[in-house]
C-alpha cells in the first residue's frame, strides 16, 4: 500500500490548467515562483509518502478510541501531526498577518491532495481548519482574528464545523441548538450555547491542546428556518489571561461514530452546555449565520471534491501496481500461450486507463476551481463567478469519480480486492462518504439548477459552456456534448422547479464531464506540443496523450446520452409503491 506522489502530473496541471504563472504575475502571489512551486509540490509529496502514508492502514484497523469524553488517536498520529504543524504545511495560503505564507489557495489544495492521498481520514483535520480560517477572515472581528487565527493558521489548534443535529440532517434550518446572550457580569456580550451536534469531524481528539468549534445556533425569538440561524465560535477550552487554553468551556464529546470507512478520522457527537456554562462568541451578524457558514462550507465542498481525487489516485496506483505483478492466463489471440501479467489483458487495460483518465479529469476540475477562486481574490469578477458555478461540479463529480475509480480498483484486483489485507477495499470504503457529507451530491445538483443556473442572469453557466465549445476544436465528441449541455441549460432555465430538480443530477454530470473534457483537451494540446518540441518528460507526455484521448473519445460521448434523462422532467419519476 505504498504511495508515490504524482508530482509531474500535479505540476503539469498547475501550469496548463490552473495557470499558476499568471497568479504569480500579481503582487499578492509574487512569491509563487516556479522554483518555489516545484519545491512545495515535491516537498509535500515526500512528506505525505514518508509520514502520512504509513499510518493509513494503522488508522483503518486501530481506530480512535473514546473514553469518558476524551478521544485518543491511533499510534503515530500525534507525532505525524506535530511534524505537519512544525513544517508549516497547514499555513501555505494562510494570511501573512497571522502567521500564514500568503500563497495561492491552489497550492494549498495540492498539499491537501498529497496528504489525503496518503491518508484520507487523517487529512480531514486540516481541511476543516482551513474553512474556519476563511470564515473568520470574512466575518470575524479584528479581536477574534488576533485571538484565534495565529493558532488556527499554524494548525496548533484545529477548527470544526457544527451544523448537523439528530433531528435535522441536511435540513439545517430545523436545528434546535440555542444561544442566549449574557447581559451582565464578566462574560457580558458572550452567548450561552446549548444543544447537541452530530457527525462532527475531529470534534474531539488529542492532537492539539484546543479545538475551535464553529457552531450554528438560534438566538431567542429568532425566526424558524435558516433565516434565524447565527454562527458562534465555541472553543473547547476558554483562554486564560495569558492566552492559554486552561478553562473548561462546557464542551463535551458524548461519543464517536463507528463508520464504514475513514476510520482514522474521529466523527463526534458533541454536546454543548450540559451541566456547565458553554460560552461562545458570535461571528458576523445575528441571524447571519448561514452567510458566514457558507464561506466555510464552500471551501469544505471544494476540499471534499479534492478527496475524490485523493482516493482515485491511491486506488489507481494500487491497481496499476497489482496488475503489473499479477500473472494470469495467456493473451487472447496470441500464439504464445505463456501467461502474462493482467495489465496486458484488454478489459484490465480498459479499466486501468479509465481509472487514470477519470483521476486526471477530477484533478483538473479541482485545480481549475481552486485557481478561479484565487483569480477571484485578485479582483477578477469573471473568475469569481466561474468559481461559484464550479463548486457543485467539483464537489459532486469529483467524489463520484472517486467512488467509481475505487470500485474499479477492487475489480482489477479480482477476488483479492474483496480481501481487506490487500488494501483495495479500504479505498472503496473510504471513498463512499465523500458524496454524502458537506451537502450530498443531490444537494449539489439542486444548487446547480436552483441557484447557479441563474447567476449573472444565466451568464455564469452559459459562459462556461461557451468556453468549452471554443476549446472543442479537433474533438467533435466534446463539441457535441457542449451543444447538448447548452440545449439542456436552455430547457432547465424555463422549466418549473420539480422538472429542474428531476433532471439536475444527469445535467450536473453532463456539465461536469464537458468541463473536464475541455480541461483535458487543453492538456492534450500541451502534451502534443511538448512532444513535437522535444521538451519535458517524453514518456509522461505520451501517456498524457493516451489518457486525454481516452477521456475525450470514450467518456465524453457517454455523457451526451444523459440529455434524455435531464430533459425527462418530474413526470418520469412516479413515486414508488408503498412497501408492505
Amino acid at each position: 500500500m505504498t504511495y508515490t506522489p504524482p508530482t509531474a502530473e500535479q505540476l503539469f496541471v498547475l501550469d496548463h490548467v490552473a495557470r499558476i504563472d499568471a497568479m504569480a504575475a500579481h503582487d499578492k502571489y509574487a512569491a509563487a515562483t516556479p522554483d518555489l512551486v516545484e519545491a512545495i509540490v515535491t516537498g509535500i509529496g515526500e512528506f505525505a509518502a514518508d509520514v502520512y502514508a504509513p499510518l493509513n492502514r494503522v488508522g483503518d484497523v486501530q481506530n480512535p478510541q473514546w473514553q469518558d469524553g476524551k478521544v485518543t488517536m491511533p499510534p503515530g498520529f500525534k507525532e505525524a501531526y506535530r511534524q505537519f504543524v512544525e513544517a508549516g504545511w497547514g499555513s501555505l495560503d494562510g494570511p501573512g498577518d497571522y502567521g500564514g505564507q500568503d500563497l495561492p489557495f491552489t497550492l494549498a489544495a495540492v498539499a491537501i491532495e498529497a496528504l489525503g492521498t496518503a491518508n484520507m481520514g487523517f487529512t480531514l483535520c486540516p481541511i476543516l481548519t482551513a474553512g474556519s480560517i476563511h470564515a473568520l477572515m470574512a466575518y470575524g472581528t479584528d479581536q477574534q482574528r488576533a485571538t484565534w487565527l495565529p493558532k488556527l493558521v499554524t494548525g496548533a489548534w484545529n477548527g470544526t464545523m457544527n451544523l448537523t443535529e439528530p433531528s435535522a440532517g441536511s435540513d439545517v434550518g430545523a436545528l434546535r441548538s440555542t444561544a442566549e446572550k449574557v447581559i451582565d457580569g464578566p462574560n457580558a456580550g458572550l452567548y450561552r450555547i446549548r444543544g447537541q451536534k452530530i457527525f462532527i469531524t475531529f470534534g474531539e481528539h488529542d492532537l492539539t491542546d484546543n479545538i475551535v468549534h464553529l457552531v450554528l445556533a438560534r438566538t431567542p425569538g429568532a425566526p424558524e428556518g435558516t433565516r434565524g440561524i447565527s454562527l458562534f465560535l465555541v472553543p473547547k477550552y476558554r483562554l486564560d489571561a495569558d492566552g492559554n487554553p486552561t478553562i473548561s468551556n462546557g464542551v463535551h464529546c458524548a461519543s464517536i461514530e463507528h463508520k464504514l470507512g475513514i476510520h482514522g478520522s474521529p466523527t463526534a457527537v458533541m454536546v454543548y452546555g450540559d451541566g456547565e456554562d458553554c460560552l461562545g462568541e458570535i461571528v458576523g451578524d445575528e441571524m447571519g449565520g448561514m452567510k458566514a457558514m457558507f464561506v466555510m462550507m464552500n471551501n469544505a465542498r471544494l476540499m471534499v471534491g479534492c478527496q475524490g481525487v485523493q482516493i482515485a489516485e491511491r486506488a489507481l496506483q494500487q491497481a496499476a501496481r497489482y496488475a503489473a505483478e499479477r500473472v494470469q492466463s495467456s493473451l487472447a489471440g496470441s500464439a504464445d500461450r505463456t501467461p502474462v501479467t493482467i495489465e496486458h489483458h484488454p478489459d484490465v487495460k480498459r479499466m486501468l486507463w479509465r481509472m487514470r483518465a477519470q483521476t486526471e479529469a477530477a484533478r483538473a476540475l479541482i485545480y481549475y476551481a481552486a485557481a478561479q477562486t484565487d483569480f477571484g481574490k485578485l479582483g477578477d469578477e469573471a473568475a469569481a463567478l466561474r468559481a461559484d458555478v464550479l463548486i457543485p461540479l467539483a464537489k459532486a463529480h469529483a467524489t463520484d469519480i472517486g467512488c467509481e475509480v475505487a470500485s474499479l480498483g477492487v475489480q482489477v484486483h479480482g477476488g483479492m480486492g474483496f480481501i481487506e489485507e490487500t488494501g483495495a477495499a479500504q479505498h472503496y470504503r473510504d471513498a463512499r462518504i465523500a458524496p454524502i457529507y458537506e451537502g450530498t451530491n443531490g444537494i449539489q445538483a439542486a444548487d446547480l439548477v436552483g441557484r447557479k443556473l441563474g447567476l449573472a442572469g444565466g451568464d455564469g453557466v452559459r459562459s462556461l459552456i461557451d468556453d468549452i465549445a471554443r476549446g472543442a476544436a479537433d474533438f467533435p465528441q466534446l463539441a457535441e456534448l457542449a451543444e447538448a449541455c447548452r440545449h439542456v441549460t436552455d430547457w432547465l432555465a424555463q422549466a418549473n422547479a420539480p422538472d429542474r430538480l428531476a433532471g439536475s443530477y444527469p445535467y450536473l454530470t453532463m456539465l461536469s464531464t464537458a468541463t473536464c473534457g475541455w480541461l483535458l483537451a487543453i492538456q492534450h494540446r500541451a502534451a502534443k506540443a511538448g512532444i513535437e518540441s522535444g521538451d519535458g518528460d517524453q514518456a509522461f507526455l505520451e501517456a498524457k496523450l493516451v489518457s486525454t484521448r481516452f477521456y475525450l473519445e470514450q467518456i465524453v460521448p457517454a455523457a451526451t446520452g444523459l440529455a434524455a434523462s435531464a430533459l425527462a422532467g418530474d413526470a418520469a419519476l412516479a413515486p414508488l409503491p408503498a412497501v408492505a
